[in-house]
């Protein structure tokens, strides 16, 4: 009965294509659309991606998110690194300070200011130079991104010349050498990242009495980074994170507090209603035209059992088909596209399992229509006609 369930399936090819072409299209925009929003989503604390090293961050009591930056007084530090189960804590600044390109414009710059002892908190990954470069008279790392976009100078023919190693740049009305190019995350705002020492950031930064954004942490082997961060909050007064719990504050914030998830949202139930709408309509019209071979298989004693299954074989098969392709395709669009443009793409497998629910949901939707249809037939009606 399988058998000829699958012919009749793949026997009116019209039909066949088009719930494939249906499903196709439906699993394409679900699984694109929210790998992009988790995507978008992984660049608000792209910072805590890049800086794998500390295992607890202390911050303000009032900060709500990665860059909700509440300066601290430098002696937090010290407070921190006398807490029991800290093996090691030091200063990061972050902070947005203004680049002036050579045309005379002005460039928001993301500065992050490591510890100029041992420059914990460095970028993943040089393209040029190194991290010990730092260490040299005003000397700052750029990332490629931002050295070779935002950054970029002007050449007298109107191209875009890449920063490099030896070039200078003006930080708030300070000069500075570019000692090395990096790799880093995109970050959510997309402008450039600048690294230097704490001391040098905390020089160009817009002079406060508080300029410390983090301390970053360590806790001892053995030691549980949680109960360490409980020991911290209760001894300093200060809010201490796992990366971990960082990022989902973070993320929560983002969700909470911004139109982002309504806007994705919108798109991936629209590619839930064009999956049902039609691939629903063309499996319920599949149905009808094949509805004298169901009264046939009715009246040689094919039980409303077994045709359930007939029906339900159907509607997997052409999900699987459907959800296979799309799946594939968006696979096959991020990858080309979010390495090379600004595009964010993210598909961790929790991402295909919630597709692979929705087109299944599309599917069962589709099926229940024509099951009520063969359910309720009459194999006489068949032979009368």
């Amino acid at each position: 009965m399988y058998f000829y369930a699958l012919k009749m399936l793949m026997g009116d090819r019209a039909k066949y294509l088009g719930i494939i072409i249906g499903l196709t299209f439906a699993s394409l925009l679900i699984t694109q659309q929210s790998a992009i929003f988790a995507g978008v989503m992984s660049r608000t604390f792209s910072f805590l991606t890049d800086v794998s090293l500390p295992d607890i961050w202390v911050v303000d009591p009032q900060v709500q998110y990665i860059d909700d930056i509440k300066p601290m007084q430098d002696t937090k530090v010290l407070r921190v690194r006398g807490v029991s189960g800290v093996e090691w804590a030091v200063p990061l600044y972050k902070g947005a300070l203004r680049a002036r390109l050579d045309n005379g414009t002005f460039q928001t710059c993301i500065a992050i200011g490591l510890d100029d002892e041992t420059l914990i908190g460095g970028p993943p990954r040089m393209v040029s130079g190194s991290l010990a470069d730092l260490r040299r008279s005003d000397g700052v790392i750029v990332d490629q991104a931002g050295a070779e976009g935002k950054l970029a100078k002007r050449a007298p023919d109107g191209r875009r010349v890449a920063l490099k190693v030896g070039d200078t740049l003006e930080l708030n009305d300070h000069r500075v050498y570019v000692a090395g190019i990096c790799q880093v995350t995109q970050t959510f705002q997309a402008n450039p990242v600048i690294y230097t020492t704490y001391s040098r950031a905390t020089t160009f930064a817009p002079q406060e009495r508080k300029l410390l954004s983090f301390v970053a942490a360590k806790a001892k082997p053995g030691e549980d980074p949680e109960n360490v961060c409980a020991r911290i909050r209760e001894m300093t007064g200060l809010m201490a994170y796992t990366p971990a719990k960082f990022k989902e504050l973070t993320f929560y914030y983002y969700l909470k507090y911004t139109g982002m998830p309504i806007n994705f949202l919108t798109a991936v139930a629209l590619g839930f209603i064009v999956g049902i709408t039609i691939s629903g309509q063309t499996f319920y019209n599949f149905t009808l035209d094949n509805l004298r071979y169901f009264g046939t298989l009715k009246a040689m004693g094919t039980t409303n059992r077994t045709l359930l299954r007939m029906i339900l074989l159907q509607a997997l098969v052409v999900g699987v088909i459907g959800y296979g392709i799309g799946v594939g395709l968006a696979s096959a669009w991020g990858g080309l596209l979010s390495g090379r443009t600004q595009i964010a793409f993210y598909l961790p497998w929790q991402l295909l399992l919630i597709s692979a629910v929705a087109i299944l949901c599309i599917c069962l939707s589709a099926a229940a229509l024509s099951i009520r249809k063969v359910m309720k037939l009459e194999p006489a009606v068949v032979f009368r006609s």
